[in-house]
């Protein structure tokens, strides 16, 4: 195998002569293969492997370009005025996408029915709009994928960084560095339930 792109070529017949696989653990492995086709742009993205990009990047570039084609395309000038994107993340970007090696890789894929674009819900509404908040810590209700999820769909931003123009900082179990940031910064601090209070309010 020499990319994970052959992972969706793989044949139940290949799988189940491998030694120790079952037929059906073959057929297992596979369905899962297939159900991974569905995941989003952002997930594509980070797995991959691209220099200096990591989840919170990936779900930015999704964010921001909405198909696997338009970040191909982008130029250093419009990746670097994407928030949080800087000159060594559009260098990684640049890089991987000048090799003719992980283009064919993105065509493979596309090819074997991988999502390459991020659906985009209308927001349910703007009563964020204009605001930042940062998470920290483990939230018990939802992953912080979900929470920032939510605060996008109304019309804010989440932030990875701590800084004077956060609107809110949401703690949850075990918070890291960035609640200390938040005391010190004066930065208003939400709890879980103060948060989930928030989206709930009109």
């Amino acid at each position: 195998m020499k990319d994970f792109g052959d992972l969706y070529h793989l044949k139940l017949a290949t799988l189940a002569d491998l030694e120790r696989m079952a037929e059906k653990s073959a057929q297992n492995l596979l369905d899962e293969i297939e159900a991974s086709k569905k995941n989003s742009l952002a997930r594509l993205i980070f797995a991959l492997g691209i220099r200096f990009v990591g989840e919170r990047t990936a779900q930015l570039l999704a964010a921001h370009f909405g198909s696997m084609d338009k970040l191909a395309e982008a130029g250093e000038e419009e990746l670097t005025g994407i928030t949080e994107v800087g000159p060594k993340v559009a260098e990684g970007i640049l890089e991987f996408f000048s090799e003719a090696a992980n283009r064919k890789l993105i065509e493979r894929l596309r090819a074997a029915g991988v999502n390459m674009k991020e659906e985009r819900t209308a927001p349910k509404s703007a009563k964020f709009a204009g605001m930042t908040f940062v998470f920290t810590g483990t939230l018990a209700k939802r992953s912080r994928e979900e929470s920032e999820a939510l605060v996008a769909a109304h019309g804010g931003k989440a932030g990875s960084s701590v800084s004077k123009k956060t609107s809110y900082v949401v703690v949850g179990a075990d918070p890291g560095s960035k609640f200390e940031k938040a005391k010190e910064l004066k930065v208003p601090i939400l709890d879980e339930a103060q948060f989930e209070k928030l989206i709930a309010a009109k």
